[in-house]
């Protein structure tokens, strides 16, 4: 089971759900999300997925004790939802099924109905996702899940059809044989349910899993996602098809450490199929969430952050691993979509998601384009080689309206120019053009619902792809956006210097804000993030901020018995007997699924904090988390690439490259220190009059202001590994070379 998502990796089932959702796609109701009088509970929640569910005639509950003693005081059945305000099936289920009177009167009378949101709750998704999955074999959004009135599962699936089809009973007639099997067979309910709580407390447990640290298992999971490698159409595995980020960072490291031409071409032809398909939005920027055909061109149109910021990663290291210009122009991209759509301009911050569709009547037809569209707003000229380019026919890709087109690169410019008669640069003027005055056009559509929900994990990531892009492509304002988030993060998040919020700020800014406990992912994130803003500016508050941070989630979420860490705090003994339904379950995040999984990015946050602080407890926990998953991490192949990248953090040579200067000579070799990728290096800058132990973290301060190059009065770049430093370099072809030697291994 993959956090989240179907047994497939490649596959969410609740999406799927046996069919192509290329060739059968439902339309879905605007959200209502506002009522005057909520016949529900979900009027007082704050976040967008329940509030969108106010007005359904379903006695909803949200998750918490009154739910549980309401279940328990009339001994009902809880029905369980989990779902999410960017899923297109979970609002296909609302519509279908939560807002019909009949079905309403069957759950009123015989359940008391909770609804959850998987962004807002990922520790009860997790758990009750490998519930239903063991049960079921069928895992995703809409979960809906069927439990006994202490909160244990006994049934469950995803999408329930409002009538018998696509080999799946009613929903109706699923909730009355559920909820007679309850009354007439309670005991092997009870006894069901039972069994599947002890069998998912050892679904994540990795016992016997455990195993010595080698680099071997780097190069068993790259050639796992190698041998998935779709030649034709770039990425891995068939339809439906996700980007993978991690593994593409996994492959990217590989190259850029052994120059394989093979893994060139792998990253290559992925990278540039996806940024010229559908998935990809041409007209606005930025990545749908997955495509529904193997070629890139269909996608499911929801927009995710942190899809948008881990791609952001791969196409600037891609760039800096190829210097193919095409990748830099992309990340810019997809920044210039964040920066208009997914950010919070006057606080910092990034929201959650931008939604697939506005309303029943739309399936993807806000980001979708007819011929007769686009030849309204543009110029004969501009719309032929518009519908070149794009692919833009009288019959397109979307089934439910033939004639709707998704915009993906067709034909290049020095194609179209041949094709027309035109010159290159008149066809670029045109596209330009036809491009400006489409988006407009698209402006003035109805919108999908962004969520402006602010996740700490999700903006840790956003902010350290954002420094990542800022400082090796020089975009000064994404630089000082980021800082502006990880800002906002710290004061608003960390809460009284003891613990991770997991929510910062909610979509409705009318909401009452949930003092919601942060998840590993948060605390693992946040340090990444503070360790990435330190590098970025030299300010050391940054981290310090990652060492508290860190001690924090030691404290909190190690497992001091085993190794590893759990996904959630841990808690007293009192506490855990008053945990709701399967909550007291332990969980070890070890997958990437679709996010870097906690376990691995725990490491490699203290992984790197170790090379700043010097202090071995920080390595220690490092490798005993990732020893508790050595002995059965091949097995989980492309799943495992956040594993195998902390592998490389824990294993390989660390560098540190100092440069020291602020004139025109410092920001050559700045530059030069931070072009090749390596993901074992670091990059900091600082004046020489701030080279002063004081404003160092320990190692650095025992090595850097001693260096005699201080006091020669000019600019200089300093490699430093294994708490040693080399000569000081003054020249950025020297740099060059001594950087290639580091990141190459000895023959």
């Amino acid at each position: 089971m993959r956090d989240g998502e179907g047994t497939d990796h490649g596959n969410l089932r609740a999406e799927c759900l046996g069919f192509n959702p290329a060739t059968f796609r439902i339309k879905r109701y605007p959200y209502n999300m506002t009522s005057a009088a909520s016949p529900n509970a979900l009027a007082h929640a704050a976040s967008s997925y329940l509030r969108s569910a106010m007005h359904q005639p379903i006695r909803w509950h949200e998750w918490g004790e009154e739910a549980f003693a309401a279940a328990k005081r009339d001994n009902k059945p809880i029905l369980l939802d989990i779902g999410a305000v960017w899923c297109h099936w979970c609002h296909v289920m609302d519509r279908e099924s939560y807002d019909d009177p009949e079905v309403a009167k069957i759950v009123n009378e015989n359940y008391i109905a909770v609804k959850v949101d998987r962004d807002e709750r990922p520790d009860i998704d997790s758990r009750y996702q490998i519930a239903i999955s063991s049960l079921t074999g069928q895992g995703g959004w809409p979960l809906t899940g069927f439990l006994t009135p202490d909160g244990k599962p006994f049934y469950g699936g995803t999408y329930f059809p409002p009538q018998e089809q696509y080999g799946r009973p009613s929903f109706k007639r699923v909730l009355l044989s559920i909820a007679q099997a309850y009354r007439d067979k309670n005991g092997e309910v009870v006894e069901q349910a039972n069994m599947v709580t002890n069998a998912i407390s050892q679904a994540e447990s990795f016992a016997g899993g455990r195993g010595d640290l080698s680099p071997a298992v780097v190069d068993a999971i790259a050639q796992s996602a190698l041998k998935m490698f779709d030649e034709r159409n770039g990425g891995f595995g068939n339809a439906p098809k996700f980007p993978h980020p991690s593994t593409l960072d996994l492959l990217i490291d590989r190259y850029a450490r052994s120059g394989n031409e093979d893994l060139r071409e792998v990253i290559v032809t992925t990278l540039e199929k996806m940024a010229r398909g559908g998935v990809y939005d041409q007209l606005a920027g930025g990545f749908h969430r997955y495509s529904v055909d193997e070629r890139w061109i269909v996608p499911h149109f929801e927009k995710m952050c942190y899809d948008n910021s881990e791609l952001l990663k791969n196409y600037v290291h891609a760039w800096q691993a190829t210097g193919n210009e095409f990748f830099a122009d992309i990340a810019r991209d997809i920044i210039r979509w964040m920066d208009e759509w997914l950010s919070d301009r006057e606080r910092g911050g990034f929201y959650a998601s931008q939604d697939a569709d506005y309303s029943m009547d739309d399936d993807g037809d806000y980001f979708t384009w007819t011929l007769a569209e686009a030849k309204a707003v543009l110029t004969p000229e501009e719309a032929e080689v518009a519908a070149l380019h794009y692919d833009i026919n009288e019959i397109g890709e979307m089934h439910h309206n033939p004639a709707k087109n998704v915009l993906y690169i067709r034909a290049g410019v020095d194609e179209i120019a041949r094709r027309i008669g035109a010159n290159e640069q008149r066809v670029r003027e045109l596209l330009a053009s036809a491009e400006k005055k489409m988006y407009a056009v698209r402006l003035e559509r109805p919108t999908p619902y962004v969520d402006k929900t602010v996740y700490t994990g999700w903006n840790a990531m956003c902010v350290s792809a954002y420094l990542d892009a800022a400082r090796v492509l020089e975009i000064p304002d994404a630089l000082r956006f980021a800082l502006r988030s990880i800002d906002r993060l710290l004061a608003e998040g960390w809460n009284d210097a003891s613990s991770l919020r997991h929510v910062i700020a909610y979509s409705d800014p009318k909401a009452e804000h949930r003092d919601t406990d942060g998840v590993l992912d948060d605390y693992a994130f946040t340090v990444i993030a503070c360790l990435d803003a330190y590098e970025a500016t030299g300010d050391l508050s940054y981290y310090r901020f990652a060492r508290a941070i860190a001690d924090t989630m030691i404290a909190r979420f190690f497992d001091a018995g085993a190794g590893g860490f759990f996904d959630t705090p841990r808690r007293e003994a009192a506490e855990e007997q008053n945990t709701l339904g399967i909550l007291g379950t332990r969980r070890k995040p070890f997958q990437d699924s679709p996010t870097p999984a906690g376990n691995p990015a725990a490491a490699i946050a203290l992984s790197r904090l170790h090379v700043y602080s010097g202090e071995s407890p920080y390595r220690h926990h490092a490798d005993r988390t990732l020893e508790v998953f050595a002995g059965g991490a091949e097995k989980y192949g492309m799943f495992a690439a956040t594993y195998a990248l902390a592998v490389v953090h824990s294993m390989e040579p660390h560098t540190q490259v100092i440069v020291v200067g602020q004139d025109e000579v410092a920001d050559r070799l700045y530059r030069t220190a931070l072009h090749p990728v390596s993901f074992n290096k670091a990059v900091l800058r600082f004046s020489a009059s701030s080279v002063a132990p004081p404003n160092l973290p320990p190692a650095l301060a025992e090595t850097i202001p001693n260096l005699p190059a201080l006091r020669e009065n000019r600019s200089f770049a300093v490699i430093c590994s294994g708490f040693t430093c080399q000569a000081p370099v003054f020249d950025p072809a020297e740099l060059s070379q001594q950087l290639e030697a580091a990141s190459r291994p000895a023959a």
